[in-house]
């Protein structure tokens, strides 16, 4: 018998080709938002359909992939910087990995085109994603219960956080510090126009100024991961949506001190209701804006407004009857299943019309909410909404785990 060291020296290596395909496809997928558990599985099962035995541990900041016999592992580690959602090439990853499985690309090829979609221009200019930002913060006034004040102002300083965030993209030193400086201009500019433009709601102005910025989905995500037992990169990314709260919250309690130089009106009557036909169009404006923003291609942008609708009218007609928290979980239930169904259909990853759909119903304004009580010392108020917000995004993902197990997805994103 040869000893064990001569065994070990005898197992062939890996592919070279199908190990650099997987790599280079985690790695993307990585990029462009997947989650811990998504991420993993997808992997696994390239690599499977590739004929390699390989092991995955994903976290939001990077990729342990081993390959080869547990006596003979090759290990490689891939540091990775947690990327912006982009779903058109997820969609083209999804579809490019299909391709080197049913064998219509060779590994060596397939790692090629992942390389090339790398190097694409983005999908939509600059000026296309400072409208959807403007969009975007008029849906969320709106729906928040804004009026024509609120959404103009909401719309103006979206637009100027918008052009920061673009420009930040430009100065790598500068991109940490988006969120407070953020916060710090939504609040400051929403305080100076209630005192020289008339009356408005600072609270409503401040929240859809940030709303895009608003680590709704992040919490969502993270207790997705925790809930499907991807512990560690559940808590960092539940850490890191904290973070992002914390960051915010200072920059709107720092923003507010110039209510000192710019006193606000002694009293605020109740919001002017604008008429109903506007809702729908909020509606219609947010889920296109967060279209755009998260990448979505332009043929997808019907059936992710279906699934917002449905996801959207699901969670209201559901807080009307149960409340809030159980009214999330139906919406979400909603979206889940509507997603899963299309995914079946059209052969497409439900992460498309998914993502955006949810964003209707994440919890970011709730927690943003909490933190200004908390920055208030107004410590109950703060600790109940906190608590409510974490209700609410743990009802999301109940609500998306039954609907993955009453209808089960045929992609893995």
């Amino acid at each position: 018998m040869l000893p064990a060291e001569q065994l070990v020296a005898l197992q062939a290596p890996p592919p070279v080709p199908a190990v650099s395909f997987t790599l280079r496809l985690g790695q993307a997928l990585h990029r462009y938002g997947t989650p811990a558990h998504r991420l993993e599985e997808q992997m696994r099962l390239v690599s499977q359909r590739l004929g390699l035995e390989a092991r995955f541990f994903s976290t939001p900041t990077s990729i342990f992939a081993s390959f080869g016999p547990p006596e003979a592992l090759q290990t490689c580690l891939i540091r990775v910087e947690p990327g912006e959602m982009d779903l058109g090439r997820l969609a083209s990853l999804d579809a490019l990995a299909d391709s080197v499985i049913r064998g219509e690309l060779s590994p060596e090829e397939g790692a090629d085109r992942v390389e090339a979609l790398l190097a694409e221009p983005p999908r939509y200019g600059s000026a296309m994603l400072l409208l959807c930002w403007a969009l975007t913060a008029v849906g969320g006034a709106r729906l928040f219960g804004g009026g024509a004040r609120e959404m103009g102002v909401a719309a103006l300083i979206s637009l100027l956080i918008g052009g920061l965030g673009l420009w930040t993209r430009r100065q790598p030193s500068t991109v940490w510090v988006l969120e407070p400086v953020a916060a710090i201009l939504s609040s400051a500019l929403a305080v100076v126009a209630a005192s020289l433009v008339g009356p408005l709601s600072v609270q409503i102005v401040t929240l859809a100024g940030l709303i895009v910025l608003l680590p709704g989905l992040s919490l969502t995500v993270a207790l997705n991961e925790l809930a499907t037992r991807n512990l560690i990169s559940g808590t960092s990314r539940l850490t890191g949506a904290a973070l992002v709260f914390l960051e915010l919250g200072f920059g709107v309690a720092l923003g507010t001190r110039l209510t000192e130089w710019f006193p606000l009106p002694a009293k605020l009557g109740p919001v002017p209701a604008l008429p109903g036909w506007t809702e729908p169009l909020a509606l219609v404006a947010m889920l296109f804006g967060v279209s755009v923003l998260f990448r979505a291609r332009p043929r997808d942008w019907g059936w992710i407004a279906v699934a917002g609708t449905l996801a959207y009218e699901g969670s209201r007609l559901g807080a009307q009857v149960l409340g809030t928290q159980l009214g999330a979980f139906v919406g979400a239930l909603t979206v889940g299943l509507v997603a899963n169904l299309l995914s079946r259909v059209r052969n497409r990853p439900a992460v498309i019309t998914l993502v955006p759909a949810i964003m209707l119903l994440v919890p970011g304004s709730i927690g943003f909410r909490s933190m200004e009580s908390l920055l208030a010392r107004d410590v109950l108020a703060g600790v109940d909404t906190a608590f409510s917000m974490l209700m609410v995004a743990v009802a999301l993902v109940a609500g998306l785990l039954f609907a993955n197990a009453l209808v089960q997805p045929r992609k893995v994103l």
